[in-house]
Formats: C-alpha cells, sequence, structure tokens
C-alpha cells in the first residue's frame, strides 16, 4: 500500500506538505492539494486511521441517536433525507456514523451516554428521540460534542428546519388562491407542531381570517388512519373547509382517501395541501401541493456543525441554525379567484 513518502515522491513535494494537504490544511495552496489527492488516489493511498487516532485523539466515529415513536424508522422520509445528507457530510472528512443502540431489553442495557462512552464516539447527532428523556438530557449535558435536528437546548448547537416560515408561506400561498375556509390537521404536541400551529394562526390572523374552533384537529404524523378520520369529521361539518392541510405529505394519503370516497373532486370540490416535500408527493394525484423542507441543507449543516464543535471545541459557537425551504406548487389547491373572474 501506498506510504506518503510515494506520494512525496511522486508530486516531487516533502511529506510534510503531502500531509498538509491530505487534511485540507490552510497554508497549502488548492493546486497542490488537489495535485496530491489525485496522486494519492492513483496510487491507492488509505490513511492509517489507527495512528490517526493516536495523534488526534479521535476516533473519527459518530454516534447517531434516532428513536422514532411510529416505528418507521429510516423509511421516514424526512429523517432518511436528512441523515443520508449528514452521512455523505461527515464521510468526506474522514468519519464513520454508528447507530447508537437504543435497545432497553436485555441484561447489558447501558444509557446512551455510557453507550457513546464505551463506543469512543467522538460526537453524537440526536435525529429523532423523546428530547424528554433523563438519558437524552444526561448525553446533552455531557461534555461530549452533540448537535440536535428540529429541538433546542441552551447547551448544545441545533439545526432547524424553519417551520414557522414555511407554514407562514404555505398559508399565504393558499389564502392568496382566495380561500378564507382553512382548515388544519396538525400533528401531536412538539416544539415542531407548536411552531407550524403558531405560524398558521399567525398569518389568518394578519388576514383577517377567523378560523372555527372545528378547523383545527389532531392526528400523528405519518398516520394514515388518523388523518383519513379527522379528513371524515372536516367533510362532515355543516360548514365545511374549501382547503385541509395535512400534517405531512405521507398521512394525507389517508386525507385523500376520506375525501374520494365520499366521491368529491380535489381541487374542484376540495383542495389539500401537504408538508415536507417528500418523494411519494410528487407522484399522487393529482400532485400534492406541499412545502419542501430542504433536507440536504440540514443534513449538511448537521454534519458540518458536529464537526467543528468535534475539532474546534474552543472557537465553535453554540447556536442554532435556520434552515428553509420552499413552496412546492401542485395541483392539489384550486385557484378560487380565478372562478369569480
Amino acid at each position: 500500500m501506498a506510504s506518503l513518502k510515494d506520494i512525496a515522491k511522486a508530486c516531487g513535494v516533502s511529506t510534510a506538505t503531502v500531509s498538509k494537504a491530505l487534511n485540507d490544511q490552510s497554508d497549502i495552496s488548492q493546486a497542490t492539494k488537489e495535485k496530491v489527492k489525485q496522486v494519492a488516489k492513483e496510487l491507492g493511498y488509505r490513511p492509517n486511521l489507527a495512528a490517526k487516532a493516536l495523534k488526534t485523539k479521535r476516533s473519527q466515529n459518530i454516534g447517531v441517536l434516532f428513536v422514532d415513536d411510529n416505528r418507521s424508522g429510516l423509511t421516514h422520509d424526512y429523517f432518511a433525507d436528512v441523515l443520508d445528507n449528514f452521512k455523505k457530510t461527515v464521510e468526506e472528512k474522514g468519519y464513520d456514523i454508528t447507530f447508537i443502540n437504543c435497545s432497553k431489553t436485555g441484561p447489558n442495557t447501558m444509557s446512551y451516554l455510557e453507550h457513546v462512552r464505551s463506543k469512543g464516539f467522538d460526537g453524537v447527532a440526536i435525529a429523532c428521540i423523546n428530547f424528554d428523556s433523563p438519558e437524552v438530557k444526561e448525553l446533552v449535558d455531557s461534555d461530549i460534542p452533540v448537535v440536535t435536528v428540529d429541538y433546542v437546548f441552551n447547551n448544545v448547537s441545533a439545526v432547524l428546519s424553519n417551520n414557522a416560515q414555511g407554514m407562514t408561506e404555505l398559508m399565504e400561498y393558499i389564502l392568496d388562491k382566495g380561500h378564507t375556509k382553512v382548515a388544519y390537521i396538525h400533528g401531536a404536541a412538539s416544539a415542531v407542531t407548536n411552531n407550524r400551529l403558531s405560524a398558521f394562526h399567525r398569518t389568518a390572523l394578519l388576514r383577517g381570517i377567523e378560523v372555527p374552533e372545528e378547523y383545527i384537529l389532531e392526528a400523528p404524523y405519518r398516520d394514515i388512519k388518523s388523518v383519513y378520520s379527522k379528513t371524515k369529521m372536516l367533510l362532515e361539518l355543516p360548514d365545511p373547509p374549501t382547503c385541509i392541510l395535512f400534517p405531512d405529505d405521507f398521512s394525507g394519503i389517508g386525507g385523500l382517501n376520506a375525501i374520494r370516497e365520499k366521491g368529491l373532486r380535489i381541487p374542484d370540490d376540495i383542495s389539500v395541501a401537504g408538508y415536507d416535500g417528500i418523494k411519494i408527493s410528487h407522484y399522487l394525484e393529482p400532485q400534492l401541493t406541499t412545502y419542501s423542507q430542504n433536507t440536504a441543507m440540514i443534513g449538511h449543516e448537521l454534519g458540518r456543525k458536529l464537526i467543528d464543535h468535534i475539532e474546534n471545541p474552543k472557537t465553535t459557537l453554540v447556536e442554532n441554525l435556520s434552515v428553509t425551504g420552499h413552496v412546492r406548487e401542485g395541483r392539489s389547491v384550486k385557484d378560487l379567484l380565478k372562478q369569480n373572474i
């Protein structure tokens, strides 16, 4: 296997220059870095991770804490995309990822913090969990670098999808189509839900629209059956809404089923919109109007920020990074203003 000396000889530079180039140090020109990396690739060079770990006192391994109460695991489109882009980002920097064992059965169970210490993880990304758990708080309060997704603690950095802005933009889009009777089936209580719900009510208030209490219902995220049931309730109201917002695109399938079961057409008879922008929303008929969260940027920022905390603990600020998405227009929201022209 090629060594640093082999690369240095092929490039006509010193081994110190090769080492600096491979580690992206700033005192080496970009041209030299690219040349060294290309030669290293051609020679089949592989870094000695064990030696690097001894030198840097890092394992080059990051733990991921992911527990989904709905048991959808990595079929959960939003978090799957976030973690995929997180994985790409940290791997480009030479780190591996390992999921933290969340099983609480058997004789050798450990707390999250004990597991992290036993594996020597350099840091932890928390993407989905019960953030009120004492074990999570123990981990967050430790000296282990931690970055969370869509949840804010005072002492660790967080990467957040801007849920308030997202709901505001989605509501404004719908209201601009002339809808004044908009219902919202929101997800279960969480910081994400609270921000979206507040933005929903605030946008309606600023536009002078009163939302009846019966237009606001709750159903768990990604729960098709519950959204089916709540959609039926809205359709059976004496004065039903002209547009229904679903908690997320996936659970919205239940709402679409309830609407079609009642013999109504989308968007001719009633309009609908989702949230997330997952792949399945592209293929629903009619194509679902939704708010598309920027999972690529969320995952990238999660990886970048966590590595900053690992490699530069004295200079990296604890901060909340907000990532915006965009309304993706489908064919599920009718323009009520055009029909009145």
